[in-house]
């Protein structure tokens, strides 16, 4: 519950920051800085990094898909016009597309009853999302929905490969390797398409501390600990969770209103989360 509340806000940042930083600009600060805090973090607790290339690659690949490609498409779909709404309910398939990929290359066996936490949990997802989809679908472009597309395949092939070969790694080393394994991924796209605008004003600045602080040492720290520990289904289902938290954040932040059918579809999620993670 405090991965979902902590991950949550990486929307509410989202908001904060538009009009005051370029997007990929944003995140390519984020990724240098929270690179360096978790180095930092490592050295100064003596943790060992890895001398085998592969463990490296490993840890490089679960960076670029985990953090580069999926948080860089979210950014740039919705700040080149797709609605955020459209966005949510297009990375909400990440749980479903995790259960039907974690069998054939984890492993794992999925229960009926666990299924029916997942279907359960999209259709309570969608319930969410409804109104806002339904009156800004108009708006999505086919460019912006197909960069959220994969976007979406990339957490989830990202979240799959962190459990099949990140267990033998340090979580402050990985996290170190995967930001600084983005950031080289961003660099030249930002120095092609971007000016480098980041205006320095409080909503840049707090929400680039927040980025880094609370999103990439919380959030991500707790992410890839629940990976390893648990089935990647299970951990993937508790992103049902996240636009019911975004939605409330959002009503008692920015005064956003909330109708009836979301409210449904936040108890419909809730119990499909609890139904797949019991």
């Amino acid at each position: 519950m405090l991965f979902v509340g902590i991950w949550a806000t990486g929307f509410l940042v989202a908001r904060l920051v538009t009009g005051h930083a370029e997007p990929l600009t944003f995140l390519l600060i984020r990724f240098i800085l929270s690179t360096a805090m978790f180095a930092g973090l490592a050295i100064v607790s003596g943790a060992s990094w890895p001398k085998q290339w592969r463990i490296w690659l490993n840890a490089t690949i679960t960076g670029v898909l985990l953090q580069g490609v999926y948080l860089s498409g979210v950014f740039w779909s919705v700040s080149h016009g797709l609605p955020a709404a459209v966005c949510a309910l297009i990375t909400g398939l990440q749980p479903i597309l995790t259960a039907m990929l974690a069998g054939p290359l984890l492993g794992d066996s999925m229960s009926p009853r666990q299924w029916t936490g997942i279907l359960i949990g999209l259709i309570g997802a969608a319930l969410v999302l409804a109104p806002q989809v339904l009156s800004s679908i108009d708006a999505a472009a086919p460019i912006t929905v197909a960069i959220a597309a994969v976007a979406t395949l990339a957490i989830t092939f990202g979240t799959i490969w962190q459990k099949r070969h990140g267990a033998n790694l340090d979580l402050r080393v990985g996290a170190a390797i995967q930001f600084a394994a983005s950031a080289v991924l961003l660099l030249p796209i930002v120095l092609l398409t971007e000016q480098g605008r980041f205006d320095g004003t409080w909503q840049s600045v707090t929400a680039l501390a927040w980025s880094v602080v609370g999103l990439s040492i919380g959030g991500m720290t707790l992410l890839l600990m629940m990976i390893g520990r648990g089935a990647v289904a299970q951990v993937a289902s508790l992103f049902y969770l996240v636009p019911p938290v975004v939605a409330v954040l959002a009503f008692l932040l920015f005064g956003e209103a909330l109708s009836g059918i979301q409210i449904l579809g936040f108890l419909v999620e809730s119990a499909g989360v609890a139904i797949a993670t019991r």
